[in-house]
């Protein structure tokens, strides 16, 4: 069967594709940014192409020959993301529908009822649900509440919620029922859906064998995790918004991202029925628990083998100017390079090996105050750390920068993602000429109207010991490390 998966380089699509062509399917996946799925370990066994669900045009291509399309296209944090998800559903509809696909599968959230609209998370998803059901072509609609799986926005924010706080004055929709699923068994129902004859169509709720409130999940992820009891306070003064501020600050989830999601937990969401049962049978074993959900996702985590992660998703952004009178405007710049008395590979290895636990190699206490900064006015901060201790892919998240492009072994360019007046870039650059290897720098600010001119200059007096530190650091790490064979 030829398969489209939209939204590959998400959390859910980026586990999904390589499981549908582990089964034989031949699978397309539609990207706006190809060379993110560039390195990822299941490249080869799928075919690439560029593509926009905002853009209509582009989508004819993506959908010949292709039997069932998977829609997982979510444009949650950014700015308008309701009529956006909205026209994006539209378009894919109207495509499919001249493209001749046989079958449509939407993995949504939980049907809202009418309390549930002040929520634009549940409202967009609900209206996405159902452009595509209306699209003349059999669709499955796979409504699921909380993910549980390493990486996944809500696991997350349970995560740092639990672990950073052993006692806490919460929102009273920790009291709210949940029936949270393993996302092995999210992708169970979803490869089985791509199966289902054509008389099969509708929205499916799928959730896992527990039904809990997020303060059980707070106590019971706890407990599996070897740590204290906890004490949750529910209280009446914490709204969704001041929750969502709340979660920002404690947790890697920003706070753009934090307050949808928190508005969809105000709400309960458990499966009233299981209809999908008469069509897809549990998991071989049974439905995963959530405390072995909760074991597998620490599991994974530890051992740094974080297939996808929610901060892998990100807007496109404009590239790296490479002309300093760039749109006639003003590029700062920080420029060092020093020699390196260490093989290229080894540089290279302390290079894409930044970030994270590693740190940045230069003035710790500036960094985490920078995070913190950020994370006071709604930013990422530094908690979104890496997916893996030493390898970086186009596309993903790296505290709170996101690797921009990455040319092994020569460049990593990294584009700013925490709360700043413009726009910035670090780049790190190894070139070797006559033998001798040189480490350059070179971090670049375009700054957006006067607060971004006076940003620039105060923070300058700084940048000798960061980046200077930086480029020092990094050296010395890679000397170190290295036995000079001449």
């Amino acid at each position: 069967m030829r398969i489209l998966v939209t939204g590959a380089t998400g959390y859910v699509g980026g586990r999904l594709a390589p499981r549908l062509a582990a089964r034989g399917h031949e699978v397309r996946c539609l990207t706006r940014s190809p060379e993110r799925l560039a390195d990822v370990p299941w490249a080869s066994t799928v075919e690439v192409v560029r593509g926009d669900v905002g853009r209509p045009e582009t989508l004819p291509a993506a959908l010949e020959g292709v039997d069932s399309a998977y829609y997982l296209v979510h444009s949650l944090g950014e700015a308008a993301f309701e009529a956006q998800e909205r026209r994006g559903a539209e378009n894919v509809a109207a495509a499919a529908r001249e493209a001749g696909v046989r079958r449509i599968v939407y993995l949504g959230g939980p049907a809202p009822d009418a309390a549930a609209h002040g929520s634009a998370h549940l409202r967009s998803r609900e209206t996405v649900a159902r452009t595509l059901l209306s699209s003349g072509i059999p669709t499955v609609v796979l409504r699921a509440a909380v993910i549980l799986g390493s990486g996944s926005a809500s696991f997350e924010m349970l995560r740092y919620l639990t672990e950073r706080l052993p006692a806490m004055v919460a929102p009273r929709w920790v009291r709210n029922r949940v029936q949270p699923i393993a996302i092995r068994d999210v992708l169970y129902y979803l490869i089985a859906a791509a199966d289902l004859p054509s008389t099969v169509e509708g929205d499916f709720a799928v959730g896992g064998p527990d039904i809990l409130t997020f303060a059980d999940m707070m106590r019971r992820y706890a407990k599996v995790a070897g740590l204290s009891r906890r004490i949750i306070v529910p209280v009446r003064p914490l709204t969704p918004r001041l929750s969502a501020y709340w979660v920002g600050l404690v947790t890697p989830v920003p706070g753009r991202l934090a307050r949808p999601l928190v508005q969809s937990l105000v709400h309960e969401a458990i499966v009233q029925d299981k209809p999908i049962t008469a069509h897809i049978p549990d998991p071989p074993g049974g439905l995963t628990g959530f405390d072995a959900a909760v074991r597998l996702a620490l599991a994974r985590s530890a051992e740094g083998d974080v297939e996808t992660r929610w901060s892998t998703a990100a807007a496109p952004s404009d590239p790296l100017p490479t002309d300093p009178g760039w749109a006639g405007g003003t590029v700062y710049t920080d420029d060092r390079d020093t020699a390196v008395n260490a093989s290229t590979e080894r540089l290279w290895t302390v290079i894409e090996s930044i970030g994270g636990t590693t740190g940045w190699y230069s003035f710790p206490l500036a960094w985490a105050v920078r995070g913190w900064l950020d994370r006071l006015v709604g930013g990422a901060g530094l908690r979104r750390g890496r997916r893996h201790p030493t390898r970086l892919y186009p596309g993903e998240a790296l505290d709170f920068w996101r690797v921009e492009q990455i040319e092994r072994g020569r460049l990593l360019r990294l584009r700013a993602e925490m709360r700043l007046p413009g726009r910035a870039w670090l780049e790190m650059r190894i070139t070797e000429v006559d033998g001798e290897v040189r480490y350059e720098q070179r971090a670049v600010f375009l700054p957006r109207g006067l607060p971004g001119h006076l940003y620039w200059w105060a923070v300058a007096p700084f940048h000798a010991a960061v980046f200077g530190g930086m480029v020092a650091n990094i050296a010395r790490t890679a000397e170190n490390a290295h036995t000079p064979a001449r």
